[in-house]
């Protein structure tokens, strides 16, 4: 029944990947000519002849789709033009920074909201539930450039206590995981909320508590698992959203990480590094989507069926 499951998933994956691909192709031709970027203005007309033919420019688009379409069934990204290196190499190399920065700052958003929602929903209508409920509407509604751009402002240029860019030291890393953290803490934290409240009013919750069970036992034990199930899908969608969006986030602090490379690749129209960050991001994206799938299993075993 798993690999049943686990194949069905791999194959609407592949479909949805294989859509991707065309569509990459079509709206990175859209952003123009390479050759007007790469060769000086006055280039002779031989020169960006050769430049195109070099690169499979010269072709007409039916062609270079098909070349392009049977390289990526062979995990062939083509080379980057800026950096003269296969695509992929390159995108491998910035991939790992991206991750780091998406499994670090959810696991704490995780953590917290896990830990406040719960305690939270103990004491429905209390001031810690109260302030708790200001804070998630807050941090929900908080873009996260502006964020940014306050936050540089102030930590960095006004007081100097952090750096602005780059990933040195630990201290880089503070800024853009604090930017990040914000609005998937305020939204996770509002979803545990509710589920732990209807949790906790669960008859065997009342059973527990008649049998003399602790507080925090039947709320982090008993309580808690039941009540991971809507909290899981949002945590996915957000850790989704967080491999896909840090692209602003890696741009503003100058985070060496898939984001801003897709950002300079399309700028500097390097079309194999651009279709190699958006399959690498995709798929890092299905596994993720395919292992809370069978989390779910795991936490709840009528899923299986």
């Amino acid at each position: 029944m798993m690999k049943s499951f686990i194949g069905r998933r791999a194959i609407s994956s592949a479909v949805s990947l294989g859509g991707l691909i065309v569509l990459v192709f079509f709206l990175t031709r859209l952003t123009g000519d390479p050759t007007n970027l790469y060769l000086p203005l006055d280039a002779p007309m031989e020169a960006r002849d050769n430049f195109r033919v070099l690169h499979g420019l010269n072709d007409p688009l039916i062609v270079q789709f098909g070349s392009y379409v049977y390289d990526v069934l062979h995990l062939d990204f083509g080379e980057s033009i800026r950096k003269a290196r296969p695509a992929l190499e390159v995108v491998l190399e910035a991939f790992p920074w991206t991750l780091t920065l998406a499994v670090v700052t959810m696991g704490l958003v995780t953590l917290f909201a896990i830990i406040i929602g719960s305690l939270a929903a103990a004491r429905v209508g209390g001031v810690f539930d109260r302030l708790s409920g200001i804070m998630s509407l807050i941090a929900a509604s908080t873009p996260e450039f502006w964020v940014a751009i306050v936050g540089i402002f102030i930590f960095a240029v006004s007081l100097g206590w952090l750096p602005t860019s780059g990933t040195g030291t630990i201290w880089h890393w503070v800024l853009p995981i604090t930017v990040l953290f914000i609005r998937p803490f305020g939204l996770i934290l509002q979803v545990v909320r509710g589920s732990m409240i209807s949790a906790l009013s669960s008859p065997y919750v009342k059973t527990a508590r008649a049998k003399g069970v602790r507080q925090r036992a039947i709320i982090f034990v008993h309580a808690l698992r039941n009540g991971m199930l809507p909290v899981i899908t949002v945590i996915g969608d957000q850790a989704a959203g967080m491999l896909n969006g840090a692209v602003v986030i890696e741009t503003i602090f100058g985070f060496p990480g898939v984001g801003k490379l897709m950002i300079d690749s399309i700028l500097q129209r390097d079309f194999s590094v651009v279709l190699a960050s958006i399959m690498v991001t995709a798929l890092a994206i299905f596994i993720m989507n395919l292992l809370i799938d069978l989390l779910y299993a795991v936490l709840d075993p009528r899923i299986r069926y």
